[in-house]
């Protein structure tokens, strides 16, 4: 079987996050964009994916539709752990992470979604999960918001959607307090996000101060993450350390678990090079006792391959939900929780295409559509 074309389009979701607007990369985030990836084969299959992209949106379908589609026309649909061999390491030199890879993500996926419809079988059971679990539990990961009264009032709001688990995007203790100290929060668990705010003295002053504070982890606490004896110094200030979703692949994973840099490994699958690469890193913090709690702060493919990764799993780690609310999405019924549980497709592959008139509705930009094969 082999792909015969490669399409992918940008779909820009109004939301509401419950407080302005966050910044990334020095954009405003006024909208959540999903770029879509559309495989389709000679044998009439046709998967989906997602490349990672947020604010480089643009940036990613970009390296997609120029150099990695063309790189994909023709080859062997099924033979996924081949192609990704040759396709990343036909792009190494422009990145080990990055929109190249982020963009062969989205293809990736979208053949996993093409094996599982040949086989009749949905992703999970594909990756060896029993198919035991019909929902899983999530947590709801805040936005930052930089103002107290409104960390209280969403964590609040989260934990009487039946979320027993909130991750905040803060960078004070004041704001820790303010969530645990919110309204009906109770024996919520509290995690911290600081998105890489802080250099390693700053952030081990830090975590000395939120040591007693209960927090179930702390994460991403260092800048650059690739510092991995400078977040293993934050560790051993006691506080379980998270970390992982901008390193490059399972040897960026080896590297933090060599350093004892960290207690919770954050593959993200739209971001490390696809399912293949995220299996590896699973095997390998599972070998070496280390837990892992996927990263899927995303709103399609990107979100429901992580569903059904999660899915196969022992372990039954929890799945990362943006809080927010969308005014629609082509996978509305699997990317938005009910009662905190997230509902797992049954059907083949991924188990949930889009649905079509939402992304004609929400479409922004061109449909580029890859037939030719790059010259070898």
């Amino acid at each position: 079987m082999r792909i015969t074309a490669v399409e992918s389009c940008v779909v820009s979701l109004p939301y509401d996050m419950g407080g302005p607007w966050p910044s990334f990369a020095g954009k405003p985030w006024t909208h959540l964009e999903i770029l879509l990836v559309k495989v389709e084969t000679d044998e009439g299959l046709v998967g989906w994916g997602e490349a990672f992209g947020h604010a480089a949106i643009s940036a990613t379908k970009a390296a997609l539709d120029t150099i990695v589609a063309p790189l994909v026309i023709g080859r062997d649909a099924e033979d996924i752990d081949r192609l990704s061999r040759d396709i990343l390491h036909a792009v190494h030199l422009l990145g080990r992470n990055g929109p190249f890879v982020f963009a062969y993500s989205g293809i990736e996926i979208a053949l996993w979604d093409i094996r599982g419809k040949k086989a009749g079988q949905p992703l999970h059971r594909l990756l060896g999960g029993k198919g035991e679990r019909a929902e899983l539990r999530a947590y709801a990961s805040l936005l930052r918001y930089g103002d107290l009264a409104l960390v209280a009032k969403n964590t609040s709001a989260a934990r009487a959607r039946g979320y027993h688990h909130i991750k905040l995007h803060e960078v004070t203790r004041e704001a820790v307090l303010a969530a645990k100290n919110a309204p009906g929060v109770n024996d919520a668990s509290i995690m911290l996000d600081v998105n890489c705010a802080w250099q390693v003295l700053d952030a081990i002053k830090m975590s000395d101060a939120l040591r007693d504070d209960g927090l179930t982890w702390l994460e991403e606490p260092v800048f650059p993450p690739e510092d991995c004896r400078g977040l293993a110094r934050v560790r051993q200030r006691g506080i379980p350390i998270a970390a992982g979703e901008n390193v490059a692949g399972v040897f960026g994973f080896q590297s933090l678990i060599e350093a004892e840099a960290i207690d919770i490994a954050q593959p993200s699958v739209t971001k490390i090079g696809g399912i293949g690469e995220m299996l590896k890193v699973i095997e390998l913090c599972r070998a070496e006792g280390v837990a892992v709690a996927p990263h899927s702060p995303y709103f399609g493919p990107g979100f429901i391959a992580t569903l059904h990764i999660i899915a196969a799993m022992p372990e039954n780690p929890l799945v990362e939900v943006l809080w927010l609310e969308m005014e629609a999405n082509p996978f509305h019924s699997f990317v938005v929780p009910t009662n905190g549980l997230c509902k797992v497709p049954r059907g083949p592959g991924l188990g949930c295409d889009p649905d079509l008139t939402i992304v004609d509705r929400y479409k922004i930009g061109e449909t580029t559509r890859s037939t030719q094969r790059a010259p070898s």
